[in-house]
């Protein structure tokens, strides 16, 4: 059946094509698997809470009749401004609009967020931009540049709030610089979520066409309850497709955890465990609460617009397993840098298990992709990645994280990083094991070898499952790269000591595989196991608990002084010829002009496929496809068949590299 939807309608109706429903809530009450939600474009001012889900074979949707017509939206418009004082006015909210959830006494914090300063979910927006909170209403008046932002010439926009108890009021002031509130478009955060059940088990939904923005969303940790604008709430097989999200406080679509009353937020709250500990806590608990993979996750997000979120476009704990992230743009993510902590990123995954990313545009966030724990079965392929990183001069804001394209982080593999284009000054920022780097190209550095893991230990599982395999701390090593193409692009400045959480590690930004020539060859790390001898507990002990694990190296090219590691046997030194790459923006459409080509000339390696990549260490697990099958890295970034040989590289010769890559 299909329900239609119509604001503007002149009554409510009852869903019929000649009634059609005021509100799309009315047809989520109803909606049940095979039925079809058609929504009218139109401005739609609440919070939708589907009730039932489908099933694999009858699904429900949810579409916008004319793509991002139809418009729902976590704000209401606010007219009501009075002058206050110089550029700054004020308007006063009754308290009752917001139900039990005021986002101007909710406060954005919790496990793992750093940011000297606690805001409010609550914000502000003029003309679809949101203005910088301040902490003061001497500081709303003064309106000066916050020199952290990435975009200061915007930071002098402030608003701030307090509450007048006596009125039951929320008062808002904002300094506007100059215009008007009630001849523009000025708008205010009423709602926590846009379209996302209130309850879990809501399966199969396609939520389609939309434009999503501006909800009052939490902090979203991962042993915490995990909000958006959008997601399924731990439930399984949702697509969300060729939306645009944008605005939300916190983070614009969440495929993460349920909430979960002894878990949340428990450091912040008690303080007596540490946060990482409840999130071992929070994995092991996910099982009594049916995380497995006939339950949770199978989703599917893709050609969506995600930008101007302040945590992260995508996030998720433990609920987006076994999904697919693909052909997403998604920037401008934290760049108001207002909110600090370790959950920040263009996507941040807790346990991506079996979790592909391909061919999204990634720029201008703080980090770009973050695979926090359990990376396993992890697939980052076809991926443009650029500009994730502050301004050039921009201060960092206390609190604030590191910055890279890629972050893989205290996961046990095996995690593959293939086929992609990343020309930010760090690549990949590694403080794990188990990585596999395949015809990728790099201007940044590798980074955190080594280090960024202190004495953690995190669970890996059985392969293709949720269910916890084990439990082990971090060597170091166990990581692959082949047939990539290194550029030093970026000048060197002195490595220094960076933390994580509080575990240090080494910030690299020479640009090469040379950060691994400490450690063991296959056959070094082997010897020592001595296999065709009785096995010596005492005797092995250091090589169980404390010796780096092998590094298999071959391939590569290394260009403007770009560093090879030591045991590399085949690549390409070229530090004679000054190679260039520029990232070229036409119309919207992006290209790279380089000419790496010219002095790759022919060399060439062979086509790896996940036999030669092996198993990761921990989980025994191959370098392989999701279903168990091989992959043979015979396509390129844009699909094009390599052949017999391979160029190093993401491009299977130099004329692919020339076509629009996004």
């Amino acid at each position: 059946m299909i329900y239609y939807v119509n604001n503007s309608a002149p009554k409510n109706g009852n869903g019929t094509k000649e009634m059609p429903f005021k509100f799309i809530n009315d047809a989520a009450k109803i909606a049940k698997a095979g039925d079809e939600v058609l929504v009218a474009p139109g401005i739609y001012h609440e919070y939708v809470d589907p009730i039932n889900g489908g099933t694999e074979d009858a699904r429900i949707v949810y579409k916008s009749e004319k793509p991002l017509g139809a418009k729902i939206t976590g704000a209401e418009t606010m007219n009501d401004w009075e002058h206050y004082k110089d550029n700054v006015w004020v308007c006063r909210v009754d308290n009752g609009v917001f139900g039990n959830y005021n986002p101007y006494t909710t406060m954005v914090g919790g496990d793992w967020y750093f940011a000297p300063v606690v805001r409010h979910t609550g914000a502000v927006y003029l003309n679809d931009r949101q203005l910088y909170e301040a902490e003061t209403l001497e500081e709303c008046i003064k309106g000066e540049v916050y020199a952290p932002s990435w975009e200061p010439e915007w930071s002098v926009y402030k608003w701030y709030t307090e509450q007048d108890k006596e009125k039951n009021q929320t008062v808002i002031y904002a300094n506007f610089q100059g215009k008007n509130p009630t001849e523009e478009k000025v708008e205010i955060n009423v709602r926590r979520n846009c379209f996302m059940p209130s309850k879990t088990g809501v399966n199969y939904i396609t939520f389609s066409g939309f434009d999503v923005s501006k909800a009052a969303t939490t902090w979203a940790p991962p042993a915490a309850y995990q909000d958006g604008m959008i997601g399924p709430h731990w439930s399984k097989g949702w697509i969300i497709e060729d939306c645009e999200v944008s605005n939300s406080k916190c983070c614009g679509i969440s495929l993460g955890k349920y909430y979960d009353p002894e878990n949340d937020h428990y450091f912040t709250r008690k303080h007596v465990k540490s946060p990482t500990q409840m999130e071992r806590d929070a994995v092991c608990r996910g099982q009594y609460h049916g995380w497995t993979k006939e339950n949770i996750g199978s989703h599917i997000i893709r050609r969506c617009h995600i930008h101007h979120c302040e945590q992260t476009g995508i996030v998720g704990r433990m609920g987006g397993v076994f999904s697919i992230i693909e052909d997403n743009h998604i920037h401008n993510i934290n760049n108001m840098q207002q909110l600090g902590g370790a959950e920040i990123s263009g996507i941040k995954m807790h346990a991506a298990i079996d979790v592909v990313m391909r061919r999204n545009h990634i720029h201008h966030c703080t980090m770009g992709i973050w695979c926090d724990w359990e990376a396993q079965g992890t697939r980052l392929t076809q991926n443009l990645l650029h500009d994730n990183c502050p301004p050039e001069g921009t201060p960092k804001a206390e609190g604030a994280m590191m910055s890279q394209d890629i972050f893989i982080e205290v996961g046990h593999g095996p995690t593959l990083i293939d086929n992609n284009i990343m020309l930010s000054p760090v690549s990949v920022r590694m403080a794990t094991d188990g990585i596999a780097c395949v015809h990728n190209l790099m201007l940044g550095s590798l980074t955190a070898v080594g280090g960024g893991t202190g004495d953690r230990y995190t669970p890996y599982h059985i392969r293709h499952r949720t269910e916890v395999a084990g439990f082990m701390t971090f060597l170091h090593g166990d990581d692959r790269f082949y047939n990539n193409i290194f550029i030093q692009n970026y000048p060197v400045e002195e490595t220094e000591t960076v933390e994580d959480m509080g575990f240090k590690m080494e910030d690299n930004q020479e640009v090469g595989t040379h950060v691994f020539d400490e450690y063991p060859t296959y056959d070094e790390w082997i010897s020592h196991f001595e296999l065709d001898k009785p096995a010596d507990m005492s005797k092995l002990e250091p090589y169980h608990n404390k010796c780096h694990l092998p590094v298999w190296v071959n391939g590569n090219a290394y260009f403007n002084g770009a560093k090879a590691c030591v045991n590399e046997k085949e690549n390409l030194m070229d530090n004679e010829n000054q190679v260039k790459v520029e990232l070229v923006e036409k119309d919207g459409h992006y290209s790279i002009k380089t000419n790496v080509y010219e002095f790759l000339k022919d060399f060439r390696t062979g086509i790896i496929n996940s036999d030669i990549l092996g198993y990761a260490f921990e989980p025994e697990q191959r370098f392989e496809d999701p279903d168990g099958s091989t992959i043979i890295f015979d396509q390129d970034y844009l699909g094009e068949h390599r052949g017999v040989a391979a160029m190093p590289g993401p491009f299977a010769d130099g004329a692919e590299a020339e076509k629009i890559l996004w």
